[in-house]
């Protein structure tokens, strides 16, 4: 039995594995969660965020609109899985010349100390990583984005490593990248980062086809008594275009950069109607993940085809006994 290193969530959205089931994650019977028309001028909501917050939830959302502009909204829910979107996007206090938006995008949520931390793919003479705070989810504050154009899936640590904050991101360029390794980099204070070092990248052949292309670091990294457990997303090139699924491998608690374990399977690829079929096809978009340390519970939000959010289900013990009985 693996632990989990975190705090108890006893409201934790969940669903029992169902009988006979050949994988390691299962999707919420009732998905997608969160339609794309969930507010009134959207076109689309996934690749979004949430956290536990005054005993319900909050998060930050992907609503493209019908002009297709991308921005992110505050939301907030009683049980995670009913969610109310603000109708407008999040504007946030802060230098102008930072503050100012070109887009905002698949953001990610964690609570550090006192404070809501939030990343996303932030427009600044290309696509870099954003970064601000908020203590209330009504009033959001920007600082610098953490690197020089071009990157995505900025995803930071639930706590410091030794002195630093820590984040793992993908360096990209400026269209629709066609190939991506996970990067680890620290700050002393959130504003000037450094020492970057590579964790892990894609995979050539077909060991492992499926993260052929490029990789992205997903939800937030979960903390447990092995290491730090990272659930991922990566894609292969098809002849009917790139395909979006997740994996998962575990990093050293103390040197992140060092990878322990890989899955050499996937542990989710699209497969449903509104996972196959959307505005971006074949998508299972990983950017959040719920946690209970009681029970070990993982519940997983997840974009499907660039145009809803899933929900899905696993544990601690689940995704390490996937990975050591397929190996990468």
């Amino acid at each position: 039995m693996s632990k989990i290193i975190g705090e108890s969530l006893k409201n934790i959205p969940w669903q029992d594995k169902p009988a006979g089931l050949n994988a390691p994650v299962w999707r919420y019977s009732a998905n997608p969660i969160i339609e794309r028309n969930a507010i009134p001028n959207s076109n689309s909501v996934f690749n979004s965020a949430v956290v536990p917050f005054e005993g319900k939830f909050a998060g930050v959302f992907r609503c493209d609109s019908r002009s297709v502009s991308m921005d992110i909204f505050a939301g907030f829910s009683d049980d995670g899985v009913n969610w109310t979107i603000n109708h407008e996007p999040i504007v946030f206090e802060g230098d102008p010349e930072i503050t100012k938006r070109e887009y905002r995008y698949d953001p990610r949520v964690i609570k550090i100390g006192k404070r809501y931390y939030i990343t996303w793919c932030n427009g600044y003479h290309g696509p870099t990583i954003g970064v601000g705070y908020t203590t209330d989810f009504k009033t959001f504050h920007q600082l610098e984005n953490a690197f020089l154009p071009y990157n995505r899936n900025g995803v930071l640590f639930p706590r410091k490593i030794g002195d630093y904050y820590a984040m793992v991101s993908r360096p990209s360029d400026t269209g629709h990248t066609p190939f991506g390794d996970i990067f680890y980099s620290v700050s002393p204070d959130l504003t000037f980062w450094g020492k970057h070092r590579y964790v892990m990248g894609t995979v050539n052949g077909d060991e492992s086809a499926w993260q052929s292309k490029k990789i992205g670091p997903g939800p937030v990294p979960i903390e447990t008594d092995k290491g730090w457990l990272l659930i991922y997303h990566g894609v292969i090139n098809t002849c009917n275009g790139f395909v979006y699924r997740m994996g998962c491998a575990l990093l050293d608690l103390d040197e992140p950069w060092k990878v322990i374990s890989r899955s050499r399977n996937y542990i989710l690829g699209p497969e449903t109607m509104y996972e196959c079929v959307g505005d971006v096809p074949n998508v299972t978009f990983p950017c959040a993940a719920l946690t209970d340390a009681d029970t070990g519970r993982i519940a997983i939000y997840y974009g499907c085809a660039d145009t809803v959010t899933g929900l899905a289900f696993t544990t601690v013990d689940e995704l390490l006994n996937y990975m050591e009985e397929y190996p990468l």
